[in-house]
């Protein structure tokens, strides 16, 4: 039987910690909203603590969202969870994120303490916010460089002094995916009372593997997904929402589903985008301009043929109206036959065998082709021709 993967959207707190992206509130509370209409389990709509106007946002985002989880991130202390509780007191739903750092790098040089200090604020911090009468989250900071015995013990603490939800993040995008998911796995079976918690994954991208990384978590026990539109984030990024929804809508035999409605994501994307002013890389995966554009000539043949010899999407399923035929130098007669076709000319033998010749000298100039550009190409070859 297929099961739950919680998707933890947190583009309004560490995606907007991206320099130059900071959202006003109201902006906020707009994506806020498309995210509740996309299908998003958990909403982390700031630090409450950090500013009045994070403070704000979580208020306004607890009062504009119904059916998500609203959360607000702490550090371990007392006054951060105080200001959390209070900022969430219009949520449906709340959730306090508190947690410390669990790597060793972290304990001595970040907070210049022990083991076992740590594993006594930890325990503390989930209590105090429990108390609060919200659900918990904890996150164990920088658990991907963490001892993996301490980790256990860490998360054991936590989940006995009533964490909801225990998040082992991969703070520095240290992680390989085949060693991130063993540490899911080790925490799974080693861990006493792991199954009163649910354990999440959060994955940052500065090697590149956020995704591979969640991914292979979420497969070793894991059961919620920390994630942000188009993967921004502090440094190199966070896992990307679209990213792992697509990953497991098309990977049916990983027997994983999200809630998400898959074809508004590239609306989202791109009011993300547009608000945050920060664009989406060509190339990005699922929402880039060329995710659905084919210029290569063997491509763009065997696509015409049949869609799925080169794409394991439909376009529509992600809110993409339509795959693109870029004409270049790489293209082949196909792609330019099926490309006048549309534009309401018939080409075929010698006549199209010509055509495609003044099409690559106009492309090697140009470096892509229009359709104005095809239209010329077409009129002048039929004067010629008469």
């Amino acid at each position: 039987m297929a099961k739950k993967i919680e998707i933890f959207d947190t583009t309004l707190r560490d995606g907007e910690q991206v320099p130059g992206c900071q959202l006003k509130t109201e902006e906020k509370v707009i994506i806020a909203r498309e995210l509740e209409a996309l299908g998003v389990d958990v909403i982390e709509a700031g630090f409450p603590i950090s500013s009045p106007g994070d403070f704000l946002s979580v208020v306004e985002i607890s009062k504009a969202v119904k059916e998500p989880v609203v959360c607000g991130l702490t550090r371990s202390k007392k006054e951060d969870i105080d200001v959390a509780a209070e900022a969430l007191r219009h949520a449906k739903r709340g959730r306090i994120h508190t947690g410390i750092g669990s790597s060793d790098v972290h304990i001595l040089h970040k907070f210049r303490s022990t083991r076992e200090q740590v594993l006594e604020q930890g325990a503390w911090a989930t209590k105090y916010a429990k108390d609060k009468g919200y659900e918990v989250e904890f996150y164990a900071e920088d658990a991907g460089r963490a001892d993996l015995p301490f980790l256990a013990k860490l998360v054991e603490a936590v989940i006995a002094a009533g964490a909801d939800v225990v998040n082992i993040p991969d703070t520095t995008g240290y992680c390989l995916p085949h060693l991130y998911g063993k540490r899911i796995q080790y925490l799974m079976e080693n861990v006493k009372n792991i199954d009163k918690a649910v354990i999440s994954v959060h994955c940052h991208n500065d090697l590149g593997m956020a995704t591979a990384n969640t991914i292979s978590g979420l497969i070793n026990g894991a059961r919620q997904a920390e994630v942000t539109i188009n993967g921004i984030g502090e440094r190199a990024g966070n896992t990307s929402l679209e990213e792992v929804a697509m990953t497991l809508k098309v990977h049916k035999d990983l027997d994983l589903y999200t809630n998400i409605k898959s074809e508004r994501i590239f609306e989202l994307s791109h009011l993300v985008s547009s608000m945050m002013r920060m664009p989406v890389q060509a190339n990005k995966a699922i929402v880039g301009r060329n995710a659905f554009a084919h210029s290569s000539g063997i491509h763009q043949d065997g696509f015409l043929k049949h869609a799925e010899n080169y794409e394991i999407i439909n376009p529509a399923d992600v809110g993409v109206p339509s795959s693109s035929i870029v004409l270049t130098a790489r293209s082949g007669r196909a792609a330019l036959k099926h490309r006048v076709e549309l534009l309401g000319h018939s080409v075929e033998g010698a006549q199209l065998n010509m055509l495609y010749e003044n099409f690559l000298i106009v492309a090697d100039e140009k470096k892509e082709v229009n359709d104005d550009d095809l239209l010329v190409l077409v009129n002048n070859q039929e004067v010629l021709s008469r």
